[in-house]
């Protein structure tokens, strides 16, 4: 046991020595952050708006009468006429759980698709395609007169947000300086944040709409930033990754990466980018490449990483916040009011975390976040299973002490796992298996997503309060997991990632045997 537990801490000082030789030799790629890079990245990131104003508007428009009332009248009747069910069960209806989790559905399938229209064709036209799909289902959305219509464009919805999640990610890590990387990439979430905030302001005004037609508003507009979105792609420049990757004419790739960087001088970067494509061109079959013991850790982390951000319990907030309100005893308005709160909280944490990812590292922030998420949760649960009960409802002051324990879980999430968990992903992927690594970590979102989503109401009903303990717990085990198998990639260029895993206690005796194998 004493033998164990002191090479693990050898193990530890060696990955910590690793890290410091890392960031050093990132001191010999040039260059700056540019106004061209940022209005690139600025643009591209408004795919998080599109992601975010979905998971925001479909939560408010199902706690609104008129829709209940239109799409699905046995959930309003129950929860107004109905005092003999639980306050958990109110809202437990598969036929509107599936409203919002077809849409994860048909991203799940989407981005399969995505792959290899990014590794064939580039980012840039990945990000259009993600546009237009969405543009079509705000369409019918607002258009819609039926269930079979609202579905419908829910999947269009979902098509074009699993082509965005593919692509953006992507894009924002190749185009950023390495030493810059973790904030530029976390534009995705602070815009994820953006449309979240968006579309629960856009839901408390709609509501109070007389004639009961808001919620058409809310969902087209929808639009709006998918047209944003659209017209911008077309304008956007491809990375130097993807130009080398695509055989382009070497030189025109040296160009965009000169300006890109800002300065002539680029030989370095450029060198391992095109050795990086060296290797990606040999490959044939990345999905068939990632499954080798090379790319264990890539392949865990593209499952885990996804995994452990939706149950975090995160969707109980973004998808169902009005109807989480309701539960507890707020009405209409202050549900959807409190929805605003929590989504301008976490916001703010999300340009936080920006402004500090690259300075703390993604480790600590992963560990600060867990401990703040698992203590919100777990004082939430305490609440609600001692004060609320089945036909009971929460006295005004415990009603906005779990409002402050929700925003600060929320900041929690925002501050950690929201941003990096699309980060980390991103940037750990060699070049050879990056398209397929991404497409594995957002199927993987969106199968768990879609999970949550479609079984949250009835987990609600079934375990009341017992639920946030359940999500509790996977925050503890999701923040011990990230302490000990997580190494930090801060300040390490995106094509030396592979030495992290080298340097790292557990990992390197899959990536140095197998290594060790092909020089023999």
């Amino acid at each position: 046991m004493y033998t164990y537990i002191k090479h693990t801490q050898i193990s530890w000082k060696t990955m910590a020595i690793g890290s410091v030789v890392s960031t050093e030799e990132d001191g010999k790629y040039n260059g700056q952050i540019t106004s061209f890079v940022v209005l690139s990245c600025m643009v591209a990131a408004t795919g998080g708006i599109i992601f975010g104003y979905d998971i925001g508007i479909s939560g408010g428009v199902t706690s609104m009468k008129p829709f209940l009332v239109k799409f699905f009248p046995d959930v309003y009747t129950k929860m107004i006429q109905d005092t003999t069910i639980s306050n958990y069960c109110k809202f437990d209806s598969q036929l509107l759980t599936s409203f919002t989790s077809s849409l994860y559905v048909a991203g799940l399938i989407a981005t399969f698709f995505a792959s290899p229209v990014t590794r064939t064709f580039g980012r840039k036209p990945s990000i259009l395609i993600g546009g237009v799909a969405f543009l079509a289902g705000a369409a019918l959305g607002g258009a819609a007169y039926n269930i079979y219509m609202l579905i419908i464009g829910r999947v269009f919805l979902g098509v074009g947000v699993g082509f965005a999640n593919q692509s953006v990610p992507l894009y924002l890590s190749e185009m950023a300086p390495s030493r810059y990387r973790g904030a530029f990439n976390m534009g995705f979430q602070f815009c994820v944040g953006i449309g979240v905030l968006a579309a629960n302001l856009l839901n408390y005004g709609t509501q109070k709409i007389k004639g009961g037609w808001g919620w058409r508003i809310s969902l087209a507009m929808a639009a709006f930033p998918a047209s944003i979105l659209t017209i911008g792609a077309l304008f956007l420049p491809e990375t130097p990754n993807s130009l080398i990757q695509h055989n382009e004419d070497p030189d025109k790739a040296k160009k965009m990466l000169q300006k890109v960087r800002g300065t002539d001088d680029v030989e370095a970067e450029f060198d391992d980018l095109v050795t990086a494509n060296e290797i990606s061109k040999n490959i044939k079959h990345p999905f068939r490449k990632i499954m080798r013991p090379k790319y264990r850790p890539q392949l865990v982390m593209s499952i885990l990483i996804p995994f452990f951000q939706q149950v975090t319990g995160i969707n109980v907030i973004s998808f169902y916040a009005p109807i989480l309100f309701r539960t507890i005893g707020f009405g209409e308005s202050a549900s959807l009011m409190s929805a605003v709160v929590t989504g301008l909280v976490g916001l703010i944490m999300t340009f936080i975390s920006l402004l500090i990812v690259d300075k703390l590292g993604r480790r600590t922030i992963f560990t600060i976040g867990g401990l703040q998420m698992f203590i919100s949760q777990m004082l939430i649960g305490s609440i609600m299973a001692a004060k609320l009960g089945d036909h009971g409802v929460l006295s005004k002051g415990y009603g906005f002490l779990v409002l402050i324990l929700i925003a600060a879980y929320v900041a929690g999430f925002a501050l950690s796992w929201g941003p990096l968990g699309w980060l980390i992903p991103s940037e750990i992927f060699p070049l050879e298996i990056r398209s397929a690594g991404q497409s594995i970590n957002v199927a993987v979102g969106f199968l768990f997503t879609f999970i949550v989503a479609q079984t949250f109401l009835s987990m609600l009903c079934h375990l009341k309060s017992g639920t946030f303990f359940f999500f509790g717990g996977w925050v503890a085990v999701m923040t011990v997991f990230v302490y000990f198998f997580l190494p930090e990639t801060k300040n390490v260029p995106i094509e030396k990632m592979d030495r992290i895993w080298k340097q790292h206690w557990f990992w390197k005796r899959y990536v140095c045997e197998e290594d060790d194998t092909e020089f023999m």
